[in-house]
């Protein structure tokens, strides 16, 4: 279901009877011909987008839908040009009539939505699950920076951090849920996180690294540990094998490129990300 519907005679009861117990319907009476339902039409479009999982806009066309407009405000007790009723789980929760700020209809959904870190969480898992594995981990690192004691915005942030390779985020993460929180996700992330840690000890990482140690002027043998180095996560270590690489020869082969698409591959604000720009600067510069 779309978060932002017109209600009409053949919708209205898949739409208010909604038994989600996470999620809000907002109907919303609106008329083109009053100035404030035009205005109160923008804010709740733009709560629409910041509460995408999260809540629904049924809009009430008062002058398209004259017979249903007239029934739910007998029902509501309609006084005022707009009027918002606030479901939740099919049930009437709150009322507000006449026109409201952005801030006093945001005021009222606080009471009634999820936590902001759960909100967070949800739209990581979204991103997630649309393969946007850099937006799911802003999302989830937010969540983190406001409820850092939550288990589950602890478990989700692991598996995310799992997932994009920062395996020692993850292990940190881990190692902060606490006893009883520690079920069968826990478990289970617990051996996604061995398995990571496992693919990060090839046998041809390690000879790779033998390899570079013994022969350190050998630009392409570094390249080649990079390669593997990121193939294993420890993107880190990519950039600082690249690095050393790009203080030699600037333009050897495509390392300047494989630096900055490692770059470019971390989440934004990243600070490995802004540590290498900061050292590839000080080369070109």
């Amino acid at each position: 279901m779309e978060n932002k519907i017109l209600l009409t005679p053949e919708n209205i009861q898949q739409v208010l009877a909604s038994s989600d117990p996470e999620k809000l319907v907002l109907m919303t009476f609106f008329s083109a011909q009053e100035p404030n339902c035009i205005a109160q039409a923008d804010i709740l479009d733009a709560l629409a987008q910041q509460y995408p999982n999260n809540i629904v806009v049924a809009t009430v066309d008062c002058d398209q839908q004259q017979m249903l407009a007239s029934q739910l405000a007998q029902q509501v007790g309609l006084q005022a040009l707009p009027t918002l009723v606030v479901l939740k789980g099919g049930t009437p929760v709150d009322v507000l009539p006449g026109a409201k700020t952005q801030e006093e209809i945001s005021k009222v959904l606080s009471a009634h939505l999820p936590s902001p870190e759960l909100i967070l969480l949800d739209q990581a898992k979204q991103a997630l699950a649309n393969g946007e594995l850099n937006d799911a981990f802003a999302l989830a690192k937010q969540a983190y920076g406001v409820a850092k004691d939550n288990p589950r915005v602890l478990l989700v942030f692991a598996d995310i951090c799992i997932q994009i390779q920062k395996v020692e985020e993850a292990e940190a993460l881990l190692a902060s849920v606490p006893a009883q929180a520690q079920d069968a996700y826990f478990t289970n992330l617990k051996s996604k996180l061995e398995q990571a840690k496992e693919a990060q000890e090839s046998p041809e990482l390690k000879r790779l690294m033998v390899e570079a140690e013994a022969s350190p002027d050998d630009l392409s043998i570094l390249c080649q540990l990079a390669q593997a180095q990121v193939d294993a996560g420890k993107k880190a270590d990519a950039l600082e094998s690249l690095i050393s690489v790009l203080r030699k020869d600037m333009n050897f082969g495509d390392a300047k490129k494989g630096y900055l698409d490692i770059i470019a591959s971390l989440p934004e604000g990243d600070e490995i990300a802004a540590r290498y720009r900061r050292k590839l600067y000080s080369l070109l510069y």
